[in-house]
């Protein structure tokens, strides 16, 4: 970008119409004009009528009469550099705004914090096998208990696991990182406090594995993308910090798809350990497939709009999106301040409370993360709960309304109306398929004495509020953006991130605005739910993963059974088809994630879905 073009964006943030009428736009109609005219190029570009005109369709309003575009064209030329001084600031992706969200309503307080009791220890101990991969898909219950009585030791376990990432990630290319040497040193820490008496609590002596958007100390945090591969930090995230403390070992540093997008990651695509041919969704790739594949005891991953709710769901394992404000994401990339969370990927929901409780709570750093509660209790009465589920989830479908040849169709049109038509047919026959096991799902839980209350989301435009994100994910990716380095990136299609950046510099920010307010309504109106029922029951990836993502709701994601091998086949860069697991959601109130997690965890007991696991070999 050329100082030219800082000066004239300067210029046009004094206008009052200056956000709404997208000054890139002018600016960009403005040089072509002056090319043409072979003006001087050191003179900022001049502004026209009808550039403002042009600009205001894009922008949806206007018309303006003469005189006001006279008016602001006084203002659009004016030579202030505010823009450029902020730009020479240099941002660092870790800078937040100076606005916090908090998603409660009105009113609303998280429950307060007590003092927590000590975690009491497993009744009973598992036996040890004879070879120590047997336990390579053992819970973190299972595995802490042997470590607790020295059945096994944590320097064995971490050497097992990541032999077990080296032998897969081949396969599975899920794996960015191997955090060996401190691995190794922290296994050996760890067996001399078991030994000496010194147990920090069920994760001690635990190996596991970060999203690589987490800052590690002394090796490169590459966020997934072309451009970042040698980038380094000089402090831990809070939340490695934690797990440190809590005695668990990081063994690697797993893939992300590139700034936490999908699966594609600047080493490749990570795979989907129930069938290497599909990628494992995104973009908590690595740490959804790691954890599938038996290679870590548990990860760190991250959501922002389901990237801890597909991956889990692809990879057949459990993850718990805390609610907003939960965990502390110091350290962490920043894709969208208002709407990034951290959360643990396991494979069961006992696991993820344990997670939970060690990593939780204020830093002094995020000012996003308020006091509250959780405190983890699986023998948690949970037959009061007022359960609901989200019925049109459930419901089926209205008949599917293929597209109709039109008046003197041409062939290349009937072709693309006829590939439209089988892509409808296919999709639907997947839906179709799949929505047996959603109803077994509701079958399951009238069998475990519960009644289930019908409810429906507020209707509102969730989807139009999306646009939130990408704004501000282009903020915290501007320098990407404005040096053109974006082209580092793997996925340049119309999706992938450079193209939403770009698009995303013209969203005004009246607008940006207006979404906040309409998100306020869905805060409110969403609220008001868990007043009447104190679980809802949600098929993942129906209309409630946009809606509750924006009012940060907590969400735990259950496997919920493998489809058959009559399962509806799929193409191969597809998800799904035979032999693949599917997955349940279930939602709760603001801070009411171990509430959650308590009935989540009944239902898993009562299924055993989270028992079955991938064969790599």
């Amino acid at each position: 970008m050329t100082p030219n073009r800082r000066s004239f964006l300067a210029a046009c943030s004094l206008a009052g119409v200056a956000s709404p009428l997208l000054p890139g736009i002018l600016y960009t109609l403005a040089v072509q004009a002056q090319e043409a005219a072979e003006t001087d190029q050191s003179k900022p570009p001049k502004i026209t009528a009808e550039m403002i005109d042009q600009a205001a369709v894009l922008a949806g309003v206007g018309p303006f009469t003469a005189e006001q575009k006279k008016m602001m064209i006084d203002g659009l030329v004016d030579t202030n550099g505010s823009i450029k001084a902020i730009r020479k600031l240099k941002l660092a992706n870790s800078v937040p705004p100076a606005f916090v969200f908090h998603p409660l309503p009105a009113g609303a307080k998280p429950p307060a914090p007590q003092a927590m009791s000590p975690h009491s220890p497993a009744t009973s101990i598992p036996e040890a096998p004879a070879r120590i991969e047997d336990l390579a898909f053992a819970t973190v219950g299972e595995l802490g208990a042997l470590l607790r009585v020295r059945k096994i030791t944590s320097l064995d376990l971490t050497q097992m696991y990541i032999s077990r990432l080296k032998r897969y990630d081949s396969k599975l290319h899920f794996v960015i990182t191997l955090t060996e040497e401190r691995a190794l040193a922290q296994a050996r820490a760890a067996d001399d406090e078991i030994a000496a008496g010194k147990y920090r609590g069920p994760l001690h002596g635990i190996p596991w594995g970060a999203k690589d958007l987490l800052a590690v100390k002394g090796y490169p945090t590459t966020w997934g993308a072309g451009g970042f591969e040698h980038q380094s930090f000089d402090e831990d995230a809070t939340v490695v910090q934690r797990l440190d403390a809590a005695g668990a070992v990081l063994i690697a540093k797993f893939t992300l798809g590139a700034l936490a997008m999908g699966d594609k990651w600047f080493g490749g695509r990570t795979r989907n350990p129930w069938n290497p041919e599909q990628g494992s969704s995104g973009s908590s790739a690595g740490s959804a497939s790691g954890v599938s594949a038996g290679c870590v005891g548990f990860a760190i991953g991250s959501e922002t709009l389901g990237s801890i709710a597909s991956p889990c769901t692809v990879c057949g394992v459990t993850g718990l999106r805390p609610t907003f404000g939960f965990v502390p994401r110091t350290g962490a990339m920043a894709l969208s301040w208002t709407m990034d969370k951290l959360g643990p990927i396991t494979r069961s929901v006992a696991d993820c409370a344990m997670v939970l409780e060690a990593i939780h709570g204020p830093d002094g750093k995020d000012a996003s993360v308020l006091a509250a509660d959780f405190r983890w209790d699986p023998g948690f009465d949970w037959s009061s709960l007022r359960i609901g589920y989200l019925k049109s989830g459930f419901d089926p479908p209205e008949p599917l309304k293929l597209d109709e040849a039109a008046p003197n169709e041409t062939p290349e049109e009937k072709k693309k109306r006829e590939e439209h038509n089988a892509h409808a047919v296919e999709s639907r026959a997947r839906g179709d398929y799949d929505r047996r096991y959603e109803a077994a799902a509701l079958d399951k839980l009238h069998a475990m004495g519960v009644t289930l209350i019908p409810i429906e989301l507020p209707k509102l435009p969730y989807g139009a509020m999306r646009d939130l994100l990408t704004a501000e994910a282009a903020a915290a990716f501007d320098d990407l953006t404005l040096s053109g380095r974006d082209s580092l990136l793997t996925g340049q299609e119309v999706n992938d991130w450079p193209n939403s950046f770009r698009v995303a510099r013209f969203y005004p920010a009246v607008e940006y605005i207006q979404a906040n307010r309409a998100r306020t309504l869905a805060i409110q109106q969403i609220s008001a739910l868990f007043e009447g029922v104190d679980i809802i029951v949600a098929p993942t990836f129906s209309n409630q993963l946009v809606a509750t993502n924006l009012t940060g709701h907590p969400a735990l994601i259950l496997p919920n059974g493998l489809r058959g091998s009559d399962a509806p086949k799929v193409v191969e860069s597809g998800m799904g088809g035979p032999g693949t697991p599917v997955s349940l959601t279930f939602l709760a109130g603001h801070y009411r994630d171990a509430r959650l997690a308590a009935f989540a965890h009944a239902y898993q007991e009562a299924t055993g879905f989270h028992k079955v696991h991938p064969k790599l070999d």
